[in-house]
């Protein structure tokens, strides 16, 4: 499958955000972002698969693809358009449940897991943390473009960056080869999510 464009993923947090997450996915929507992913692991599945559901009516007025950072049989419960899994999590379990039409992603956070996946269960792969962050405590050392560079090298497969990034840093993780970035904090913790959004989408539009 291929991804949204552009290639800006939010992802929620509602314990960081300034405004209900519906608020905030409609100005980044609005910003003309395509792409976000329900993650509140913390929530009971039964309601993360309800928050979700009152989520995608938002996403599909937009056009925009929804996902959903849980393990699969939830994402499927949910009905949205594909799963986000954790590092190590069983890709081909989650894409003989969901469908060769679901979008499904996995976290990584070194050269060699980045190397080992391949497209017949994974579309896209999220590395980082890519600065330091307060969302990404407990992730393993901070990558900088460096290393960001060494998993996309790795990889077969687009890589998105995550990690205390703002629009410099947008940039800065494109020309490293990052095929896009995803982004919880700036966007959750925004006056304006609009206007954070929209900078971001102007800097990944770098090449």
């Amino acid at each position: 499958m291929r991804l949204p464009h552009p290639r800006l993923l939010v992802i929620t947090d509602r314990r960081q955000a300034r405004a209900p997450l519906d608020q905030i996915l409609a100005a980044a929507f609005d910003a003309g972002c395509r792409w976000a992913s329900v993650r509140e692991k913390d929530l009971p599945s039964g309601e993360q698969v309800a928050l979700a559901r009152r989520l995608l009516p938002l996403a599909r007025r937009h056009g925009a693809t929804l996902t959903l950072h849980a393990e699969a049989p939830i994402a499927a419960e949910a009905g949205v358009d594909g799963v986000h899994l954790s590092a190590g999590a069983d890709a081909q379990a989650a894409r003989a449940l969901m469908g060769q039409a679901a979008l499904i992603g996995i976290s990584v956070h070194a050269a060699d897991e980045a190397a080992a996946l391949t497209a017949d269960s994974v579309d896209y792969a999220i590395a980082g943390p890519a600065y330091d962050t307060a969302s990404k405590l407990g992730y393993g050392p901070v990558l900088g473009p460096g290393g960001i560079r060494t998993i996309c090298r790795a990889s077969a497969l687009p890589v998105l960056a995550i990690g205390g990034i703002t629009a410099g840093g947008a940039a800065e993780m494109i020309r490293a080869g990052a095929a896009g970035v995803a982004v919880m904090g700036s966007l959750m913790q925004a006056g304006d999510p609009r206007a954070v959004a929209r900078r971001l989408l102007e800097a990944i539009s770098v090449r």
